[in-house]
């Protein structure tokens, strides 16, 4: 028979990481209203430091989180 954990996962690694990737769609799907989803990607792929790309590292940033919000010794 396997335990339930009922709190496995909600702590406060889980919420901020939730939060970054929140944050992170918004800006994603704003951009994407205001633009056009061609605008979008060429911004993802070019060499200036753009919101999009913050995204992208808020996307990676919140699952780091996540992933620190489900290990068993936190």
């Amino acid at each position: 028979m396997t335990q339930f954990h009922p709190r496995r996962g909600r702590n406060w690694y889980s919420a901020m990481g939730i939060l970054f990737i929140v944050g992170g769609g918004i800006v994603i799907v704003r951009n994407i209203f205001l633009w056009s989803p061609e605008f979008v990607v060429d911004f993802i792929f070019n060499s200036e430091i753009t919101n999009e790309k913050i995204s992208m590292g808020m996307f990676a940033f919140g699952g780091f989180l996540i992933f620190l919000g489900f290990r068993r010794d936190v």
